[in-house]
């Protein structure tokens, strides 16, 4: 299934083998023992390190519950009549989705895969970069894409990657695509990370948003085994990034995990704040933020 997908989910492979997650963790441990595939949080892709990056059809086969949990509760930060920038991504795609529903939105993206679930949307305008086409994963690259973003100001960007850790934020395997992210990320105000819990403690080549630029990680609920995920979680809370989760059922909701106490952080220089920005931030670590940290530390107690 490796070989034939590149990537393929634990849960998928109990499901077609009919077997239990514990069974099929011990098994692809051993076949990664033999240099036949590398483990990741959630499933296993096949190997390449660093360096390895995973075409659009072996991705949209990875985590997709968690992709689509992560894109209802991501959509819910989105408000009418805004002007953000979408990256890249199968997450992302799947946002794009949900954004069609916004009235009156400005979405700017350099992805053919986001634009594509925008196009038919009434009352949404979508602007495309410039730039060269990858075909691996359908989105815009290279200096035509990153010369078109100079002088764009936007709320907020939407951005999904191949690993996030607390210590180097956000990275991807491709030097091109983190480029264009970056000046995605320049034309923000705010910065919105979608990435479910296989890609919390994964490492890639090169950085395209420091930990410290993050306003906001959407992710899912990781499972009670992953102890690095959840130790990933907590390292990008005490670095001041809110934490959304989605909830395991798929569902529009979840609980945001507030950051410990600290000066709400101000638009970059040159930036424009979005409307109500820091109501908003400020609203999370108020009276909401803390009646829901409260019940998280209940609920970690239980455990």
């Amino acid at each position: 299934m490796v070989r034939a997908n590149g990537a393929v989910s634990l849960r998928e492979l109990a499901r077609v083998v009919q077997t239990s997650e514990v069974t099929v963790r011990r098994d692809v441990r051993a076949l990664e023992a033999e240099g036949l595939l590398d483990r990741r949080h959630g499933g296993a892709v096949l190997p390449g390190g660093f360096t390895r990056e995973s075409g659009f059809p072996q991705k949209s086969h990875l985590a997709t519950a968690e992709k689509t949990a992560i894109a209802d509760l991501a959509a819910n930060f989105v408000e009418e009549g805004e002007a953000i920038v979408v990256g890249a991504g199968t997450t992302t795609q799947e946002l794009a989705r949900r954004l069609a529903r916004v009235p009156g939105l400005t979405v700017v993206t350099n992805s053919l895969l986001v634009a594509q679930a925008l196009a038919h949307a009434n009352r949404v305008e979508v602007v495309m970069t410039g730039g060269t086409l990858r075909g691996s994963n359908y989105a815009l690259v290279g200096s035509g894409a990153e010369q078109s973003l100079q002088g764009l100001r936007v709320s907020r960007a939407f951005l999904s990657g191949s690993g996030l850790t607390a210590e180097r934020g956000l990275s991807t395997s491709n030097m091109l695509s983190a480029s264009v992210d970056r000046a995605l990320v320049q034309a923000a105000a705010e910065v919105v990370v979608l990435a479910d819990h296989t890609k919390l403690g994964t490492d890639t080549m090169f950085q395209t948003v420091p930990t410290d630029v993050i306003t906001r990680l959407v992710t899912d609920e990781p499972p009670a085994h992953d102890d690095r995920a959840h130790t990933e979680l907590q390292a990008l809370a005490d670095q001041g990034v809110q934490i959304a989760v989605a909830g395991a059922s798929g569902a529009s909701g979840g609980d945001e995990v507030p950051a410990r106490r600290r000066a709400l952080p101000g638009p970059r220089r040159g930036q424009v704040p979005a409307a109500g920005a820091g109501l908003r931030s400020a609203a999370v670590l108020g009276e909401q933020g803390a009646e829901r940290e409260r019940a998280r530390v209940a609920d970690l107690r239980r455990r």
